[in-house]
């Protein structure tokens, strides 16, 4: 098999960067590469991932990894970060869990996941009332926010498997960063919304059997090196099974490239947008739902219909 060179042109996807821009004090999500979403009422707010670091390939290749401040505190002040009420990793590989201590720490957060997201918050010096270990399936209160986690899966390959088990002190190497627990997210707000956040595209046959989410955000990262039989089941596994009417689409963007630069697709040797898109379009289209990209740094409604 040739392998592939380049990457997806995002331009033909235009037209799908249409999920509403959300009004002055309204719930909002905001899209901050990667798994990284800002859910906030005003009020209160949690933060998926929170992932800015965004090291060089060469980097992550060749030498050991940790979180740059600079990098985060930027960020931060860019979308308006100042507390929240958790920062909370999709599973621990360093492109969604490198930075969550150090935001968690800048924010005043809980560490919400596993107990692998636990001993990276324990490696940074995280004293343990700031850290919390889900109890998969349990409701756990936010401020306004309720989140429940449910057992996942990370889309295969896994090249990090395995669990974090002692403290993980930085500089680490990027494979220190096993996946640990992989998680779907399932938010519900005190004004009624609902959401489901499946961060990697892995799913735990009927795991999210029986519950409800208004909207997906729908991980694809590597989804489009699998078969066109996996595609379905996770689609099926995930937006069908909670009945969203709209799915947004994450980790799609080229993680190596830092924020402040315009994002990209992942190239064609780690994945294949365009394959993707020309399954989740006709599933899409199958069940009547509204499938989009979220516009990086944009308060977004994607609750609203136009």
């Amino acid at each position: 098999m040739r392998l592939r060179l380049g990457r997806p042109d995002l331009s033909r996807y235009a037209d799908r960067f249409d999920v509403p821009t959300a009004k002055d004090g309204a719930l909002s999500v905001t899209f901050l590469g990667v798994s990284t979403l800002l859910l906030d009422d005003g009020q209160s707010a949690i933060l998926t991932d929170g992932f800015f670091s965004r090291p060089s390939l060469g980097r992550v290749a060749l030498r050991p990894i940790a979180p740059d401040a600079a990098a985060i505190d930027t960020c931060l002040r860019r979308a308006g970060i100042q507390r929240l009420e958790a920062v909370v990793p999709v599973h621990s590989h360093f492109d969604h869990a490198l930075d969550s201590a150090v935001v968690a720490e800048r924010t005043g957060a809980v560490l919400l996941g596993g107990e692998s997201t636990a001993n990276i918050g324990r490696g940074h010096g995280l004293p343990e009332d700031r850290i919390a270990v889900a109890t998969p399936g349990a409701a756990i209160a936010l401020g306004a926010f309720t989140l429940t986690l449910v057992e996942s899966h990370h889309c295969p390959p896994d090249r990090y498997p395995g669990t974090i088990d002692e403290p993980l002190l930085t500089p680490a190497r990027a494979g220190a960063y096993r996946c640990g627990e992989a998680w779907s997210i399932l938010v519900e707000h005190t004004g009624g919304r609902t959401a489901l956040i499946q961060g990697s595209a892995g799913f735990v046959d009927g795991a999210l059997a029986g519950r409800t989410a208004e909207v997906a955000y729908l991980g694809v990262g590597q989804l489009g090196l699998q078969s066109e039989e996996y595609l379905t089941a996770y689609w099926d596994q995930t937006v069908r099974t909670v009945g969203a009417r709209r799915a947004v689409l994450t980790h799609w963007d080229d993680f190596f490239r830092p924020l402040d630069r315009p994002l990209r697709a992942l190239p064609y040797a780690g994945d294949d947008l365009h394959a993707t898109m020309r399954s989740l379009g006709r599933l899409a289209d199958r069940d009547g739902v509204h499938l989009s990209f979220p516009t990086v740094w944009r308060r977004e409604d994607p609750w609203a219909t136009g």
